[in-house]
């Protein structure tokens, strides 16, 4: 499939592309993109984007390598890159600290971006902030669009829509599970958790994860009530799922997901894929038992309180963890896994035992697989009709041809109408 047509220098660009998950973008890119694609590299050194390129070389030695741009992090040279390029791929981070740049340049230029942040209370910021601009210049941004929270979107919409076409119904409650991970923290991801908090105020944090607070439009719909005895040991059964505790990424997740509902029922695009007014979200992890499960629930609580109301804690941790730029070898990478679970309700008026069940699973390295998930969406838009006026939009946007790229890039999605 050819690329849309357009008057930019560059059908693409990676900005970041020396650290940890940006070389592994252009990895991807040049191991998997048709050789007719436009595109560059950008960063801060020239030197180590030239050691990138010729990674790139060495891959896919008759491709053209990427162009190189020497950008550095201020408003004039972001956002002259911006207006080269029809789409941006930004892996600079913390978001909080250094994402605003190409955010705000992308949403003037009228470019396209994807970025991989975890950092819901930045997401929520710059919805407020540019969201606005983004739709005069018909830009279509989407921030986390990587293992954080496209997983849970995409498994959302994907169960949603065969509820639909299988059982004609709308949807009513959804539960996603984080089932396996064997993994390891790069050492960007491990700063921006440790330094967002230093960015915002914990209200804030607390205010952008409220149910909804991302969503166009809102829902009063609440899930259901947790009983007493799961909030005091953090445990929740689901039939199908079983044992649950809670998810340290549950609240970044549900932020997106709530959005993409909000986006569904606003966006005449997107209407047809509206989940439904009674529509709830819940995540959460496996637990192996009780007891590990209540340990796990409560070293999140406690840990997280710790985090956000101690500063010397923040930085005594910072000395012993990986730096930015650093993270796994290949053989490490090699050896990791992420497996999801979810169940969805249909909202009926008559109870049926019909439910709509969901696996999403990956094996090999996670960072690896979130230059996949950030990649494949950049591909999505350069090729596929996305009818999207422009503004901030979620991964499930994007389509059930997203998901169709994903599956043959190594991404395996399972979702089927079950008993329960």
């Amino acid at each position: 499939m050819s690329f849309k047509k357009h008057h930019r220098q560059y059908d693409l660009v990676v900005f970041g592309a020396t650290g940890f998950t940006g070389c592994l973008v252009a990895e991807h890119i040049t191991t998997h993109f048709p050789t007719d694609l436009k595109w560059a590299i950008a960063g801060r050194s020239a030197e180590k984007l030239q050691n990138v390129v010729e990674v790139c070389k060495t891959l896919d030695p008759d491709r053209e390598p990427p162009e190189i741009e020497v950008c550095n992090l201020n408003d004039v040279e972001v956002g002259a890159l911006a207006r080269k390029t029809f789409v941006i791929i930004t892996t600079v981070g913390p978001y909080a600290k250094y994402g605003e740049y190409a955010f705000k340049a992308c949403a003037e230029a009228g470019t396209h971006y994807f970025d991989c942040t975890g950092e819901a209370i930045w997401h929520w910021s710059m919805i407020r902030k540019h969201e606005a601009t983004a739709r005069a210049t018909g830009a279509c941004l989407f921030p986390q669009a990587a293992l954080e929270s496209a997983l849970s979107d995409l498994m959302t919409f994907s169960m949603t829509s065969l509820i639909r076409s299988e059982l004609s119904a709308p949807v009513s409650d959804v539960v996603v599970q984080l089932h396996t991970l064997h993994g390891t923290a790069s050492g960007g991801t491990l700063h921006s958790i440790l330094g967002l908090f230093d960015s915002y105020h914990w209200k804030e944090v607390f205010r952008s994860h409220k149910p909804y607070a991302m969503s166009p439009v809102p829902n009063s719909k609440l899930p259901p009530k947790p009983s007493f005895l799961s909030r005091l040991t953090g445990l929740y059964h689901v039939p199908r799922l079983g044992l649950m505790t809670t998810s340290v990424a549950a609240g970044t997740n549900s932020a997106v997901v709530h959005r993409t509902w909000g986006l569904f029922k606003q966006e005449p695009s997107l209407q047809k894929h509206f989940h439904g007014p009674n529509f709830t979200y819940r995540e959460y992890m496996r637990a192996k038992n009780h007891l590990r499960g209540m340990m796990v629930h409560y070293s999140l609580v406690v840990g997280g309180l710790l985090l956000m109301l101690c500063p010397p804690l923040r930085r005594l941790i910072r000395g012993y963890v990986s730096q930015p730029g650093e993270g796994s070898s290949k053989e490490d990478q090699a050896k990791e896994y992420i497996q999801l679970q979810g169940v969805a309700k249909p909202d009926v008026e008559v109870e049926t035992t019909k439910k709509a069940w969901c696996k999403a699973e990956y094996r090999g390295g996670l960072y690896y697989f979130t230059a996949t998930l950030l990649s494949q969406a950049a591909c999505t838009i350069l090729q596929d009709d996305i009818k999207l006026p422009g503004g901030v939009y979620t991964p499930s946007c994007l389509g059930q041809g997203y998901i169709e790229r994903l599956n043959a890039a190594g991404f395996k999605m399972e979702t089927k109408i079950i008993d329960v």
